[in-house]
């Protein structure tokens, strides 16, 4: 009997430290399994938070995207509407009455022809007689040439230190180039 209460002993013994063992096992892994727990959630409001300032981010620079297109838009059509006032006044000046046209072009001639010029008109001109009358070509000794140059409206001044472009579209893009942004100003306030 003695040896039965050692097996007894031996096997109560195990079975008690077979419990521990699965105590401390279980207690083990519910630490590891709330660990696991707290890291999950450590990630997934990591994650959460990741995705919102992604999205955040994305949105901020689409809306950017979206204002400087928008921007870009606007100042295109603000430039079409400056070239149209452009292209009107090009077509008034070519439309100019015989006076007013005369009145133009002896101004131009005052401002910017030197003495001994001469004088190219525009193929479309169509007051050269007129013109040829003008005092301010006797004054300064220019010559009308009876060549014509492929310019819409205005003239060409051949000098003898330099030759000025003085058509039309010459000086509405230069005063476009002066003016652009005051007229734009003026146009869109």
């Amino acid at each position: 009997m003695a040896t039965q209460n050692i097996v007894e002993k031996i096997l109560s013994d195990a079975q008690i430290e077979a419990q521990g063992i699965l105590s401390n096992a279980e207690k083990r892994r519910d630490e590891i399994v709330s660990k696991a727990n707290v890291v999950a959630l450590e990630r997934q409001l990591q994650a959460q938070t990741n995705a919102e300032e992604y999205a955040k981010s994305t949105l901020e620079k689409r809306l950017a995207d979206a204002r400087l297109e928008s921007s870009k838009i606007l100042l295109k059509e603000k430039r079409k509407a400056v070239d149209a006032v452009y292209a009107l006044a090009l077509q008034r000046l070519l439309a100019l009455e015989k006076e007013d046209c005369l009145t133009l072009y002896s101004a131009l001639l005052e401002k910017y022809a030197e003495e001994g010029d001469e004088v190219f008109l525009a193929k479309n001109f169509a007051y050269e007689q007129e013109l040829r009358s003008l005092p301010i070509l006797k004054e300064r000794g220019i010559s009308v040439s009876k060549d014509r140059v492929d310019i819409e409206g205005g003239m060409k001044l051949v000098g003898k230190l330099a030759d000025k472009e003085l058509s039309f579209t010459a000086l509405l893009t230069a005063d476009k180039d002066r003016n652009q942004a005051e007229l734009a100003r003026k146009l869109f306030n």
